[in-house]
């Protein structure tokens, strides 16, 4: 099998999807690794060094992924880049699908197989192989650090002949991965660091760091699925907005975390915040990619406001490249293990994998993960861009697969339970019908009891006769009262059926 790494595009993107040690593993597990020249420059990797661990340089994107079965990357590549890969071949890497479905239509209509790493299901199997946890860690220790560059004065207490020199005041608001990095790394240059999170659990994880926690008493809890917070509700968000302005005036440092998969970040810090902190302060926003936590924060871009700077950097791991390769390298060697027979040395993918069922963004031209299936089907133009030719294999199976449905519905035997109702409607209506014709036996009982007698059962002839005799007396009159419940055991078997 033919593995292809690909050197980055995206701008500011200076990771590569693997090292020399992950491309001696990868050769060990059978695959002919093929590397774009360049692809690890930018992480202090040079061509040589893939060279000695067995890789094959490409001149280029389009050699490195012809007839490849395998392809890794950093950031999601363009469809048009993984032509000549051949069909179905594995796409690996960070493809944040939320407001790039046309992006992922694409990919489909390319005919790869893409593998979003980022929704690797969070449980202890998975956890060497969790990119968002590998990267933001490194994030949150990098956010301090460029806090600390632009702060301008020195973190830690200095007590020295010419006088004492306070600790800086970090505020951390977010305690996941991202933020516990950021509290350790803070406290080890000696801050004073507080550190807030709508998850009670997190004062625990906080005070471990020797940080202390803050949390208003209006929120008890806001703990959501999979590690991440819920939505507050407007109570909430006042009461915490509230503790926060209080907080962050005494700030000298700020680091903001709040995030949450496929939608905006939320707004935490306002502009009236900011203005109330001491000129000189640093806030970092490591929601910037996703709108930021600070109102004035932009994307890629320092704001001074007040004499407040707001570092709004879109990619903080990249900013350390060769530790943050290392560790995705790592994270995609695991992950990639598992779908290797190692005595065969080939892919083996098993595709009700926990692992794999999660991660599976596209397959055989479709986009099959449930979070996008619907999307997709809606803009169906978007597969046609890649290959013209590949575009419309996929798109029909899978209105296949919608045609099928149709019958299931229609013809899932709901006829049948509309059946069973049916009968009930009509024995219903029966007993209703048939007073009618008994009044008029009332009337001339004689005639309309007798003449049916013959091909009545023994039961009803017996009932018959009792109707005759009763004709034949002068109390004839009192017959209609009798006849009717004389007559209706007869029906009530009838609504038995």
């Amino acid at each position: 099998m033919k593995l292809a790494i690909l050197r980055e595009t995206a701008t500011g993107e200076s990771r590569v999807a693997a090292t020399p040690e992950t491309v001696a593993k990868l050769i060990g597990l059978g695959a002919n690794v093929s590397i774009e020249t360049g692809a690890g420059q930018k992480s202090r990797i040079s061509d040589d060094q893939y060279t000695q661990a067995g890789a094959a340089i490409a001149a280029s994107a389009k050699e490195a992924v012809w007839q490849a079965d395998l392809i890794l990357a950093v950031r999601r590549p363009a469809a048009a880049a993984l032509a000549g890969a051949n069909p179905g071949a594995l796409l690996i890497a960070s493809l944040d699908p939320y407001g790039h479905e046309a992006e992922i239509a694409a990919l489909a209509g390319a005919g790869v197989t893409a593998i979003a790493m980022e929704f690797m299901p969070r449980i202890t199997r998975a956890q060497v192989m969790d990119i968002l946890s590998s990267q933001a860690n490194l994030a949150g220790y990098q956010a301090v650090i460029e806090a600390a560059a632009h702060f301008e004065r020195a973190l830690p207490m200095m007590m020295t002949a010419a006088g004492t020199v306070r600790p800086a005041k970090a505020f951390v608001m977010g305690a996941g991965v991202a933020g516990l990095q950021a509290i350790a790394t803070a406290r080890r240059l000696g801050a004073v660091v507080s550190a807030t999170d709508v998850r009670a659990a997190a004062a625990e994880q906080v005070g471990s760091l020797g940080a202390k926690f803050i949390m208003t008493d209006a929120l008890k809890d806001a703990s959501g699925t999979g590690g991440y917070a819920r939505e507050l509700t407007l109570a909430e968000s006042q009461a915490q907005a509230e503790l926060v302005a209080g907080h962050i005036a005494k700030q000298d440092i700020v680091i903001t975390t709040a995030l949450i998969p496929g939608r905006p970040a939320p707004k935490l810090v306002t502009a009236a915040m900011v203005e109330s902190m001491a000129p000189g302060s640093v806030i970092v926003d490591l929601a910037a990619e996703r709108g930021g936590n600070v109102e004035l924060t932009r994307a890629d871009e320092i704001v001074e406001h007040n004499g407040v700077k707001i570092l709004g950097f879109t990619n903080l791991a990249s900013r350390i490249p060769t530790t943050a390769s290392q560790l995705y390298a790592k994270n995609l060697l695991s992950f990639i293990e598992t779908l290797i027979d190692k005595t065969e040395k080939k892919l083996a993918i098993n595709w009700d994998d926990e692992l794999v069922k999660a991660t599976v963004l596209t397959r055989d031209g479709a986009v099959v993960h449930p979070n996008f299936a619907t999307t997709v089907t809606a803009t169906p133009a978007a597969p046609a861009e890649p290959v013209a030719v590949t575009a419309p294999e996929p798109k029909t199976p899978s209105r296949k697969l919608v045609a099928k449905d149709a019958p299931i519905k229609t013809g899932a035997t709901r006829k049948p339970a509309v059946a069973k109702a049916k009968p009930v409607a009509v024995l219903a209506d029966e007993p209703l019908a048939k007073p009618a014709p008994r009044k008029k036996a009332a009337a001339t009982i004689a005639s309309e009891a007798i003449a049916p007698a013959g091909s009545q059962p023994a039961a009803k002839k017996a009932v018959a006769r009792k109707a005759a005799a009763v004709a034949s007396t002068p109390d004839a009159a009192n017959a209609p009262k009798k006849k009717p419940a004389t007559r209706r055991p007869i029906v009530k078997p009838e609504g038995e059926l």
